[in-house]
């Protein structure tokens, strides 16, 4: 049986599928530990269940086994980097009376966002492909075997079941790492009451290699394999609901959704592979969007640019939230009519982080 469903997997276009227990991972007590810390920020969902995490088949009563898989978003250009990817000075326009975000010769300045979401959102993409591979996992073991299927999405402890399945290990930046595929890599998972034999786990290859600890801007990487998420850039610029600290932002450079510095500076992106299913699904055009011109967009302008894709999550408020902030590190005075313009937004979020752009860019006009 885990033959044909490596196969079909393959098939759907995963890039990698393993298999693992249904019992309880082993890392409920530093999950706790974390919590406790309040370092899951305003994340209040992850607390609230926290025990569903801690007990498979409290998600899917009978629960045997667990499939984890990966599906890899590397791109042909980040094989072998191990650099950031788009530098703060790069410049271009950003055309938002088109369907799609047009990236012109240089202009303005520009935001960086993500890798993984310069994309069609993964979720969609994904959960199709998973609802296919759980229905032909249901239809092997019929008549009586229930699958679910998640997409970053479940209250699964998904990094500690990809490393017990042998997907990849748990790097010092906390995030899964491949051997085959590096760091770019989404994670899935299908809980079964279907029983299959385990994989061997991964042990971590991390060695002595801190990277990433040293590469983070915030320092949200407080030790290996410690991450205090409310300093960390990606929780600032989508899961954080209100005002960026003030002593954060200058950190946050022009990124305005998502960080993928300590990801980009791994040693193992040199085995990345350009990901099959992602492919088709990439949006080039959310490659350096030009700021001035997000921060025009409108309620409208902001749904029909980012449809389908995961930064619709934060929101206009909180997008143009993170477009003032980076307008303040990288703006200079042709900025200002705008960022002023901003300053008396009916919104407060936007509003705040408009004034305080503005004052940015002024002390560097005056030199200070």
């Amino acid at each position: 049986m885990k033959q044909a469903i490596k196969e079909r997997a393959e098939q759907l276009g995963f890039d990698d599928c393993r298999f693992t227990t249904a019992q309880a991972p082993e890392s409920g007590p530093k999950l706790r530990a974390w919590l406790d810390r309040a370092w899951h920020g305003q994340m209040d969902y992850i607390e609230r269940n926290a025990h569903k995490r801690l007990k498979p088949q409290a998600v899917l009563p009978g629960a045997r086994s667990i499939i984890t898989l990966a599906v890899s978003y590397a791109q042909f250009e980040d094989q072998g980097s191990t650099q950031a990817p788009v530098p703060a000075v790069e410049c271009s326009t950003f055309n938002v009376q088109r369907s799609t975000l047009n990236v012109q010769p240089p202009v303005t300045p520009v935001g960086i966002i993500a890798r993984y979401a310069r994309y069609e959102d993964y979720h969609d993409v994904l959960g199709a492909k998973l609802k296919a591979l759980a229905e032909f996992v249901n239809r092997l073991g019929a008549p009586d075997t229930r699958s679910l299927w998640y997409v970053d999405t479940g209250p699964v402890l998904e990094r500690d079941l990809a490393q017990r399945a042998g997907l990849g290990f748990i790097g010092k930046h906390t995030n899964v790492i491949s051997r085959r595929l590096g760091n770019w890599i989404f994670l899935c998972e299908i809980l079964t009451t279907l029983e299959l034999e385990p994989d061997a786990p991964e042990r971590n290859y991390c060695g002595s290699c801190t990277r990433c600890i040293a590469a983070c801007p915030t320092g949200a990487i407080k030790a290996p394999f410690q991450l205090d998420a409310r300093l960390c850039i990606s929780y600032l610029t989508i899961e954080l609901r209100g005002p960026i600290p003030i002593e954060l932002r200058p950190a946050i450079g022009n990124r305005i959704f998502g960080c993928d510095d300590c990801l980009a500076v791994c040693p193992w992106n040199r085995f990345a592979r350009e990901g099959r299913m992602m492919k088709a699904h990439a949006r080039t055009d959310l490659t350096g969007p030009g700021l001035l011109q997000l921060l025009s967009l409108d309620d409208a302008g902001f749904k029909r640019a980012f449809a389908g894709t995961p930064i619709l999550r934060a929101k206009r408020r909180g997008l143009l939230r993170n477009v003032c902030v980076a307008l303040g590190n990288v703006g200079n005075q042709t900025a200002l009519p705008a960022m002023r313009e901003a300053a008396s937004s009916a919104e407060p979020l936007i509003a705040e982080h408009a004034a305080w752009a503005v004052a940015e860019i002024c002390k560097r006009q005056l030199g200070r």
